[in-house]
Order: structure tokens, then sequence, then C-alpha cells
């Protein structure tokens, strides 16, 4: 079986929550950035689609170079070839340009791609955004220099000068780089000439020092201001300076300022920055956050030229490649976000408890609390509010006890059963029953000389609020009683939610209500049937908070 068919079909997607997005990235740009994005995070079983207008940079170059196992490879069936694999793993490509992006969705990041390709316009949504349509080089209006771009009029060394070993060079130097320029072309051929522009040599480039070392490497050092490259029988000869003169050469460098393609950023307000050398533009790029390519939009990303004009082909791909892991960890942190979401909405929301109540008669025992009947017992009966009241077994045994209760429960169902056993016990005129969520209770004036709260348990320190909220209602020499089951007794995901007394005690402890409260804090063991229905005993450890509040 060949690597090829081997991954040919792509996996089914994974059963996690997720936006209803067409796709989980779009990548603008089909070059090497582009592609190495798409192929990580197709190869990590994400939706992605490539939209590519065809036109790289290096397209008029005859092949790429330093770029291991492919050196040599004309960049066309370099991007074939990445378009292919990306296909292989599931990843779409199409030939366009993206006209249009905006912000889509509330809830999560995501964006509205505006697409335009040969078989129509549309739109499509995307969780993620990878920019990677490189840049264009600024080349002047020369006679000769754009028909020769990228033959024997180059730009990089490193890109051209194995090439062009040993030919006649001439290099241009437009910008203050020109000295490194000379330097480092004179690496591929004795016969080097480094024309500075006249408006770089009035700044004092190259300097001394850089003149001494080109003179030392043997490096003709002139200037003049190139009007012409001089083309011959499909070939090079030369250029032409402002002067008249010619100047013999069969390469031609030029100095061209790079410029990134941020057009689709900039419909996000992103805009690019100048790169500049002793105070002189020679690129622009747009800012990003090295090695994940992130922009300063939340959710976009940009890698290759357009981030990094100085890159040459494989640190594209290797940025893309980071980008495109860069964006699944954004994404798989995401889905994990909406995971715990989905399982506190199972546990935590008023219609999961709905369901709860509704798949059996009782839920509870409908028996009184241990801890409250304990604490409650002694105290002289006025009013008590009692928060989570479920299915009424704590509000109903106060009101046995001659206590006006209030019960609050944000399930219909619990507060139905509830009322009905008031009924059938004749308490009716002893119990308010409130629907009340209990993370937004409000006293709103009213006090009661007993608030009682059992087994609550919130994420991400809930009940710190929740006993702050309580701690309001309670009249003048009222008590505030909370209990929870002890962190050592909650197993699995949901222990992390449970709380200890000392934990919620500095509520009360500290700040302006130090000087209202007598707090105690404990734990507190107990001893009930499994609740796995086997009737076997076991020791339970509940976290116990009692307060007092100074009359």
């Amino acid at each position: 079986m060949s690597h090829q068919h081997a991954h040919s079909q792509p996996h089914a997607p994974l059963d996690i929550p997720r936006p209803n997005a067409d796709y989980d990235a779009v990548i603008v740009g089909g070059g090497a950035a582009g592609l190495s994005g798409a192929l990580a995070l197709a190869r990590a079983r994400r939706r992605v689609l490539v939209v590519d207008s065809g036109d790289p940079r290096n397209a008029a170059a005859h092949a790429v170079h330093n770029f291991l196992t492919r050196d040599g490879t004309p960049p066309s069936e370099l991007y074939a070839a990445g378009r292919a694999e990306v296909a292989g793993y599931g990843g779409e490509t199409i030939e366009g340009r993206v006209a249009s992006v905006r912000a889509w969705g509330e809830e999560a990041i995501g964006f509205v791609v505006g697409v335009e390709a040969e078989s129509g316009s549309r739109e499509v949504t995307t969780r993620r955004l990878l920019v990677a349509t490189g840049a264009s080089d600024a080349l002047p209006d020369v006679p000769g220099l754009r028909e020769r771009w990228g033959r024997d009029v180059v730009h990089c060394p490193y890109c051209h000068g194995y090439e062009v070993a040993d030919r006649r060079i001439v290099v241009v130097g437009t910008s203050p780089m020109a000295g490194h320029a000379g330097l480092l072309w004179r690496q591929w051929s004795q016969s080097v000439t480094l024309l500075v522009d006249p408006a770089v040599a009035e700044a004092g480039l190259p300097d001394p020092h850089e003149g001494e070392r080109l003179e030392a490497m043997g490096v003709v050092l002139d200037e003049g201001r190139v009007v012409e490259v001089l083309v011959e029988d499909d070939a090079v000869t030369g250029v032409r300076l402002d002067d008249d003169r010619v100047v013999e050469a069969d390469i031609v460098v030029w100095q061209a300022e790079v410029l990134a393609r941020s057009e689709v950023l900039e419909h996000l307000g992103i805009a690019a920055v100048p790169m500049e050398v002793a105070g002189a533009r020679i690129a622009s790029q747009v800012p990003v956050t090295p090695p994940a390519g992130a922009t300063s939009v939340p959710g976009v990303f940009a890698a290759g030229n357009v981030a990094e004009p100085m890159a040459q082909v494989v640190h594209a791909a290797a940025a893309g490649t980071w980008a495109g892991a860069m964006i699944n960890a954004d994404l798989v942190r995401e889905d994990a976000d909406r995971a715990v979401a989905a399982s506190r909405a199972e546990f935590f929301e008023q219609p999961a408890w709905e369901e709860r109540y509704g798949q059996r008669d009782n839920v509870w025992s409908g028996k009184v609390n241990a801890v409250l009947a304990t604490e409650a017992v002694d105290l002289v009966p006025g009013r008590a509010l009692d928060i989570g009241s479920g299915e009424g077994g704590d509000a109903l045994w106060l009101a046995e006890h001659g206590w006006e209760v209030t019960g609050c429960e944000f399930s219909s169902t619990g507060r139905a059963r509830a009322a009905a056993e008031a009924d059938s016990r004749g308490l009716t005129d002893r119990v308010e029953w409130r629907a009340v969520d209990v993370r937004e209770f409000s006293a709103e004036g009213e006090a009661w000389d007993l608030v009682t709260c059992h087994f609550l348990h919130l994420p991400d320190g809930g009940m710190l609020d929740v006993t702050r909220r309580l701690a309001e209602a309670v009249a003048p020499g009222g008590t505030l009683l909370v209990v929870g089951h002890h962190p050592d007794m909650m197993k699995g995901p949901r222990g992390r939610h449970a709380h200890t007394a000392e934990q919620l005690g500095p509520v009360l402890t500290s700040g302006e209500w130090a000087e209202e409260w007598s707090v105690t804090t404990e734990t507190r063991a107990r001893t009930a049937l499994a609740r796995d229905g086997s009737g076997e005993e076991m020791t339970f450890l509940d976290a116990v908070l009692i307060a007092r509040r100074a009359g």
C-alpha cells in the first residue's frame, strides 16, 4: 500500500462540540507557508480550505533552493505537490481570491470570508484565519528590469548565487544594505561591482570601514543611478546609468523594497508596518508573535513573507507549519472549554435538573439534612430562607418546627414536588416557594433569621459569591449555615468544584464585615447509607460553615 493511498481518505471528525462553521481554518495563500499550515491542520483532522490566487512571489524563478530534499524544484511543481498532500488528508484548495473578511459569531472567535473564484462568489465561515499571502517586490519603472526579474535580474544570493556563480555581477545598491549585499555576492563571483545609488551615498553608506572591506575583497565600488537594464539576445548585458555610462554585467542584483500583501488583513484592521535599516524603509511586514504567528486580532494568524519579508521558501514553510500547529492548539483549547461548558450545563444548569428530576419520582430522601437538624433545633423560630430547596426536605422540616420558610429552587419540578408535599402535610401556609437561581439571588432588602444552603457546589469559586449573597440576607442576630460535601468525599471531575468551609470563611471575616460575624468552620463526619443502593453504611465528610451575625 502506498503512503499516498494510506491517508487518501480523511478520518471522520472527532465528536466534540464545535461552532457550526464551514471550516476550522481558512488559509489565504497557497505558497509554502499556506500549504504547510494547511498540511499541519489537515493532519490534525481539521476542516481546512486554502484559497490561492495563483501568483506567488517566486513564480518567475526557475527553481526553489536551500529546501532540503526539494532543492532545484520549480516553484509550480513544489506547490502542486503541496496541494496534493493537503488534499490527501482531506483539505480543500481552490483558485481564487479573498475579497472580504469580517468577524462572525458571538460565543466564539470566527470569521466570514468572501471568496471570488471562476465558479462564482460565495461566503464561508471559519473558526480561524491564516493569512499567507506573501509579499511583492516593489520594482521601479526601469526599462528591462521587470522583464528580466527572477531570471538574470535577481535579489537573493542564497536563492540564486550558486546558479550565477563566476559571472559578471552588478549589485545595484538602493538601500542601506548595499555594502552588505556587495560583500555577500563576492562569495559567488570574483567579478562584483557595487553601484551605490546617489541617495544612499549621500547618507554616507557604505561607511569607510565597510568600504575598506569591499576594497579588500576586490569588489569594485562605484556610484550611479541605473536608468535601464540592457538586454541583448534574451540576456542581460549590463546597466545604463543616468550619466549615460554603461556598466557591463551578466547578472544584475536589485535591492527591491519587499511589500507585504496585507490587503486581506486590512479588512480586520491589521496594518503592515515598515521594516527599516538605518532609518530607511526596506520592507513592510505584518507584526506577529513568533513562533505562533498570532496577529493583534484573536483568531487571525500570519506566516511567510507577509510577516517576515526576508524569509526563504524553507523558512516560510516552517513558519506555516508552526502557525498551523498553533491554530490547532488554539482550537483544542476552545473545544475543551466548550466541552467543559457543555459538561457543566449537564450538572449546574436548570434544564439538566429538570431532566434529572423527571427521571425519578423522588431524587432525594425527603429527610432533613443532619447538620441543619443539629444546628437549628435550639434556635428561636423566625423567618428562614432555604436556598436550593430541591424537593423541600429541609424547608418542610423547618416549617414543622415553627419557622416561616422561603424555599428557593430553580427547578419547577422540584418546586412542584415540594409544594405538593407541603400541602399533604398541612404546611402550605408556612412555606413560600420561589423560582430563584442561587447564582443570581439578591435579598433586595429582605432579611431572614436563618439562611441555609446545603450541598450546593459551583465551579470557578462560585460558592464564594453565593456565600456573600446569602450573608446579605441574614438579619441582625441571625444565622448563616452553609454545608457542602468536603472535597475528600467528591470523586471524579466534580470533586474540583467542592469547597472546604475554611475557603468560604474569609468572605465574612475580612473586609467591611469583619466585625459583624462570629464564624465557625469545621469538617464534620456523619454516617449514612451508601448512595449506590447497596444498603451499606458509609462515613461522609461535610464542610460546615456556621456564622452568627451581630444583633
